[in-house]
């Protein structure tokens, strides 16, 4: 339904008024009838469409019905179908008559500019900016949804910036040679983006555009504002780039964000489009759906010493993608691995698979790890997708040990984005990101998962056991596509369902199988392996400051039996 506001109209004098192009103006017939006044004629030129509702019954003007009675208090509804070459080019007027009188007793003039104000983003997700009847201001999921999408500018495309660009408030260009494409992600740039260029600035890259288009008399703009603005809500979680019809780096201003909550708009003389750019500043989380609301404001500027008056307002709402985990059934393309002391053979082992699976290896030092060789621990990989540009984002758990500071120093730059989460409460082992895994797409009784589903170590809920922390946790359940699931790993000293639980990839069936520890298969072995006459071989030769008990001990001992029987 289109926008409709309502004009008063004036016997004394003519009236002036815009009609934003695609809205309704309700004409006040009744409100400005002259004393004695019982009927009105409305007639207008070619430009204003007008109709009549009269008793529930809308008619086009014109009609075969030369008067009509005020006494049913009829409605007058306005619009126009193109901008006005000049202010006040259409009119309507409006004559009112007494009973059986053949003269008017008043006439309401109203002079109308129509232009057009239209906010647009790309809300078919094609990659470019384009008009469209589908609801800007409404958002909906799935590829026949619609709405726009918005990126977390988590990466830093200046290497000299502290941390992340969705700190600060600047547009930050990356002066050595363009980033090489992401190992992780392979992006393949959008052939139908029209408005980026090879030599747009990378953090441009990185936002979404949206467009401001204004079309009709430049001078109407002289008595009225157009004010792009943010809700106070979403005024942290958004921030916008303004450049004017400049394509210099310099020129291109933080105008919405923060503490800015809107920003006047100057249409310039010769273009009738002003290109925005908007990044996400925050990912879904509590109290957070994701979900920021942009609007443009058309303001009447009136006499002096009064309020401006709103009429007419355009939405565009974006959601910021969600931050999503990669399985580990998808082919590799590039291998973290620590060197501690003492682990080179490893090192050199994990280097030759690398090597034979043509992946490039990233080798964390000493310097950089302190010692700390849990990789797998301590960050988890992802990504970031939206219609124009894909990116990868490292996952920072709030173990922060010795790896700490090498996804900040070593992983986040132009194109590979960070995000983290921390655990006021203290961290447990639970919160390190050998806890944190993620199934390939699978179909659950006819329910679809392509993004597969996150699956998380957690105990029962007794007394005292260990759980992920609330921060972490929150933020899964907030990214929506990878639904989350909890599973019993507190039973393990350390916690972790990466200790009994991988997928690998499989050619048939659903693609790929889960393997599983079981403890009844060990046990199994081990009675295999006592009757063989193996009885009295000793576990764990080769580790320090372990007990090393027999086969023949272990199935012996009753307590351990029980216990394993529990986990299974």
């Amino acid at each position: 339904m289109a926008q409709q506001r309502r004009v008063q109209l004036s016997t004394q004098r003519p009236t002036s008024t815009v009609c934003v192009l695609g809205t309704e103006l309700s004409l006040d017939v009744c409100g400005s009838a002259p004393a004695g006044a019982v009927s009105f004629h409305v007639q207008g030129t070619p430009g204003a469409k007008l109709h009549v509702v009269h008793e529930a019954q809308s008619v086009k003007l014109p009609s075969s019905v030369c008067r009509w009675p005020l006494g049913t208090r009829p409605e007058v509804l306005l619009a126009m179908d193109a901008p006005s070459q000049d202010v006040g080019d259409e009119k309507v007027r409006v004559s009112y008559f007494r009973e059986g009188g053949g003269v008017p007793v008043g006439r309401a003039m109203l002079y109308l500019t129509c232009v057009e104000v239209s906010l647009d983003a790309d809300v078919n997700r094609s990659g470019a900016v384009s008009r469209t009847l589908l609801d800007k201001a409404t958002w909906t999921w799935g590829p026949e949804g619609h709405g726009a999408v918005l990126l977390v500018n988590c990466d830093r495309d200046d290497p000299g910036a502290a941390g992340p660009d969705n700190r600060d408030s600047a547009i930050r260009s990356y002066n050595g040679p363009a980033p090489a494409q992401s190992p992780l992600f392979p992006i393949s740039p959008h052939p139908s983006f029209p408005l980026l260029t090879p030599f747009s600035p990378p953090d441009l890259k990185d936002m979404s555009q949206m467009v401001l288009r204004t079309r009709g008399p430049r001078t109407i703009f002289a008595g009225h504002r157009l004010l792009l603005h943010v809700d106070f809500s979403d005024a942290d979680k958004v921030g916008v780039f303004y450049g004017g019809n400049s394509v210099a780096l310099e020129e291109y201003k933080h105008v919405l964000g923060g503490s800015k909550l809107s920003y006047t708009v100057k249409p310039g003389r010769h273009h009738e489009e002003s290109v925005f750019y908007v990044e996400g500043l925050a990912f879904p989380d509590v109290g957070f759906s994701g979900l920021v609301a942009l609007h443009v404001t058309l303001l009447e500027s009136p006499e002096k010493g009064l309020l401006e008056t709103p009429i007419f307002t355009d939405t565009v709402v974006f959601r910021v993608a969600p931050w999503i985990m990669t399985p580990n059934t998808a082919a590799p393309l590039e291998v973290f691995v620590c060197s501690v002391d003492g682990n080179q053979e490893f090192v050199a082992a994990v280097g030759a698979l690398a090597e034979r699976a043509k992946c490039p290896l990233t080798v964390c030092p000493v310097p950089e790890n302190r010692q700390d060789r849990w990789i797998q621990d301590e960050v988890e990989f992802g990504y970031v997708q939206a219609p124009h540009k894909t990116f990868p984002v490292v996952f920072d758990s709030p173990r922060d040990r010795g790896l700490k500071d090498f996804p900040v120093r070593s992983i986040l730059g132009p194109d590979f984005g960070y995000v983290a989460r921390q655990a006021p409460e203290g961290a447990s082992s639970l919160d390190s990101f050998g806890n944190l895994e993620v199934s390939p797409p699978v179909t659950v009784r006819g329910k679809e998962y392509p993004l597969g589903r996150i699956l998380v170590g957690s105990s029962f809920p007794r007394l005292g056991g260990r759980r992920m922390a609330k921060a972490v946790k929150d933020f899964l359940l907030a990214q929506r596509v990878q639904a989350p699931v909890e599973l019993f790993s507190d039973w393990l000293r350390v916690g972790h369902v990466d200790e009994f639980l991988s997928f690998v990839p499989a050619p048939d069936r659903k693609g790929f199988r889960l393997l599983l520890a079981s403890p009844s298969a060990c046990y199994q072995l081990l009675k295999e392996k006592q009757e063989e006459g193996f009885g009295e071989a000793a576990m764990f030769q080769g580790l320090e400051k372990v007990p090393k008990p027999t086969i023949n001990e272990i199935l012996a001992n009753e307590g351990l039996r029980k216990f394993n029987n529990y986990v299974q």
